[in-house]
């Protein structure tokens, strides 16, 4: 028998094995190929050696040796004011001056101004996570954090692109991205994404992703008014495979802002070890030496946090950690940190949502660098950690935490006013500048539409022919603005000149720069990180606040309780007099709560009360017994009421009811709490529970055995679906209690 038992399988492991994160891929660490999160033996110890103001050691390797990498960081990516006092300091506190208070932040960038990729990458493993989180509180340039969207669908249809933008600006993002399945189609998807930006609210940054050339010449045109994926690695062979070195990437980083163009980076651990090109170095210190080469580049910051690779990362020992750390490594650098979760790094609910919290608690300049706005489907550059059908999870995770993730609610008819504003916008621009003719039918689609399955089909071509026509006629922002004029769409022509003359003033070049929905930039420079510690920092205003916590889910207690009238006086309890104590041995009370047949009509399950106390007292009489309902009037208190009710029973049994429908069998003789039988679950309470419920009250009372009633499991989160409900209800029943007042006999009248 014991080897027929442990040949079976366990089927508790069954069950574990078809959980969502045994989908996911785990690597042991293996440093020899850059499978180790934090610290690996290959990874130097840091080192500086200066002479006659020339870096000539650089983390163990001298000048002769330098790669690429080496010689643009050696060249420009170090101060060397500082950098003897930094390197000299111990890991441990130079950590510690992160995290204290009473450092000030421009200390702390001052003194990492000076430390070597390998110094930073150790000082920053030394870091517990809820250290990374407070440090990225100081550490981040711009006091007021943001998001940016993933705005993309499988079709280019620029009218759905241009409404999907317009929600995401309505939501709250700030920076919208897009991308093509057809590289042909840029410029016809950047148009689209520039117009829908603008819509309702003004000054959200539009970008098009793409092959870095294109993509230039679309920026230098005005059809978009920033960029991140211009892609850099830790190691010289990655650079060599694709085509760049750090030169090529410094001169695109000075052509973007020469045009007055915002630019960051995109790095990311995990790159090198797709690449097959690690080294043996642990990811966290070759994303630090792509965070040393952003600073040497000049750019405004960095897309980080593993990015295409965070599954990579996520997939070894603490590489959840190391994420975090990529993110602080920009801010300690004093650059814009755009925090990546913009991969679904895991199957798992549970995990992706643990990998974007302490982002979001912590706070970053962006939570997300492409939350996708959209559907998973739509989205072309791979599905985003957080998704569109993600959106009421994330607004009720900042309302939870109190913290400002730079999202706000949005009602179904806003969004469907700027989704169909959007889309007629991009339809009458395509129409006047003869790109391409959508009609009436297809705007409405668009307006309703979850992704692009949803569309009619059209012309396959369209949208070729359109990016064809703007190219061959060099189409730019001026083009797009006249013509919105031209056809009625003054307010989005002005937003996007406002937009397009903001460019030339250059603010918004500012390390970590932003406008807000009145056009004013916000950066390092005009809104400074100013966290010193609690009291400090960066804090929702009172009308942010709201606007975080006006959920659309969430509901007063008039509303949660307002279907009680649809049910009121379906049943009439008429007081007769005072309670007495019964004579007949078969009689078993039952005693209802103060609200009950008052002002609460219906229970929590969806029984009108009228019936709950029908199905009780069926119960009784089918075992040969007799129901009196009594009032009980001084408390609301269940086990209370159950125990009144017995007391005042001729059988000495009662049971206790109360308007929500929790209810309990009690007997005279027993103390407050030690009940008979106790129903809690009252959401889960059927009509046909009841009335076992009051079959063995009787029972009870007649001393013979009750029979067992077994309430039906549940994976439901009951207590968080009703208990905003039972918490209204419970109101209802204090109003209407009188804690003086004794029990009244009740007769029970029913239409």
């Amino acid at each position: 028998m014991g080897d027929t038992a442990a040949k079976a399988p366990m089927r508790r492991f069954k069950v574990l094995d078809a959980r969502p994160v045994n989908l996911d891929g785990f690597n042991v660490a293996d440093p020899a190929s850059g499978l180790v999160a934090l610290s690996s033996p290959g990874d130097p110890a840091p080192s500086l050696i200066v002479r006659d103001g020339r870096i000539v050691e650089l983390d163990g390797r001298a000048e002769e040796e330098f790669d690429t990498i080496d010689s643009f960081i050696a060249a420009h990516g170090i101060d060397l004011s500082v950098a003897e006092s930094a390197m000299a300091m111990a890991d441990v506190d130079l950590a510690r001056m992160t995290v204290d208070i009473s450092v000030p932040r421009q200390r702390v960038v001052e003194l990492v101004g000076g430390t070597t990729p390998a110094k930073l990458a150790r000082v920053v493993a030394l870091l517990q996570p809820a250290e990374l989180q407070l440090a990225m509180s100081k550490m981040r340039a711009r006091r007021t954090p943001s998001i940016q969207a993933h705005v993309t669908n499988r079709l280019d249809d620029p009218l759905l692109l241009a409404a999907d933008a317009a929600s995401a600006v309505a939501y709250g993002f700030r920076e919208v991205e897009t991308t093509v399945p057809v590289l042909a189609n840029a410029p016809s998807n950047a148009i689209a994404v520039l117009i829908g930006s603008q819509v309702g609210v003004p000054g959200a940054m539009a970008q098009c992703s793409i092959e870095e050339a294109l993509e230039l010449r679309l920026g230098l045109r005005g059809l978009t008014s920033y960029a991140e994926t211009v892609s850099i690695y830790g190691t010289e062979q990655v650079f060599t495979d694709g085509d760049d070195t750090p030169w090529s990437k410094a001169l695109l980083t000075a052509a973007y802002a020469s045009r007055g163009l915002k630019m960051r980076v995109t790095s990311g651990a995990g790159s090198e070890v797709l690449m097959g090109a690690a080294e043996g170095c642990s990811m966290l210190y070759l994303e630090s030496r792509c965070v040393s080469l952003a600073r040497a580049l000049g750019t405004q910051g960095v897309q980080n946090g593993g990015i295409d690779g965070a599954a990579i990362v996520a997939s070894v020992p603490e590489g959840m950690k190391g994420l975090l750390a990529e993110n602080l490594m920009v801010m300690l650098r004093d650059l814009e940190s755009c925090a990546g979760n913009d991969t679904l790094v895991s199957e798992s609910d549970i995990r992706r949502t643990a990998h974007t919290l302490p982002v979001l608690l912590g706070g970053a300049d962006f939570i997300f660098s492409g939350y996708g706005s959209i559907p998973r489907y739509d989205n072309t550059f791979a599905i985003s950690n957080f998704n569109a059908d993600d959106l009421d999870d994330y607004l009720v995770l900042q309302r939870d935490w109190g913290v400002d993730g730079g999202l706000r609610t949005c009602t179904p008819e806003h969004l469907g006013r700027v989704r169909r504003r959007a889309a007629q916008a991009v339809q009458a621009v395509y129409r006047d500048l003869g790109l391409a003719d959508y009609d009436d039918a297809r705007v409405e689609a668009v307006v309703v539409a979850n992704d692009s399955r949803d569309l009619p089909d059209g012309n396959p071509l369209a949208v070729q022919d359109a990016a064809r026509v703007i190219e061959g006629q060099q189409l730019d922002v001026i083009d797009v603005v006249a013509s919105l004029a031209r056809t009625g769409f003054t307010e989005e022509a002005d937003a996007i000149m406002a937009l397009t003359q903001a460019r030339l003033q250059g603010d918004q070049l500012q390390t970590s720069a932003i406008f807000d929905e009145q056009m004013r930039v916000l950066s390092k420079v005009t809104d400074p990180n100013d966290y010193t510690g609690p009291g400090t920092g960066y804090r929702p205003t009172p009308a942010r606040k709201a606007e975080i916590d006006a959920i659309r889910q969430a509901r007063t207690a008039a509303q949660l309780t307002a279907d009680q009238d649809d049910h009121r006086d379906h049943i009439r309890l008429v007081p007769t007099g005072p309670a007495e104590v019964g004579r007949d041995p078969r009689e078993v009370c039952v005693g209802l709560s103060p609200a009950l047949g008052e002002t609460v009509w219906l229970s929590l399950s969806g029984l009108p009360i009228g019936e709950v106390m029908r199905q009780i007292a069926a119960g009784i009489e089918e075992e040969g017994c007799v129901t009196r309902f009594i009032r009980i009037r001084s408390t609301i208190d269940v086990g209370m009421i159950g125990l009144s009710a017995a007391r005042f029973s001729g059988s000495g049994v009662g049971i206790g009811l109360q308007g929500k429908g929790t209810a309990l069998i009690h007997r005279r003789d027993l103390a407050p709490l030690a009940n008979l039988e106790l129903f809690s679950v009252a959401p889960q309470l059927t009509a046909g529970h009841y009335r076992a419920l009051g079959s063995n009250a009787a029972r009870h009372a007649k001393h013979t055995a009750p029979a067992p009633i077994f309430v039906a499991g549940t994976e439901e989160a009951i207590t968080a679906r009703y208990h905003a409900r039972a918490v209204a209800l419970v109101s209802l029943e204090r109003t209407a209690c009188q804690p003086q007042a004794g029990p009244l006999d009740i007769e029970v009248h029913r239409d």
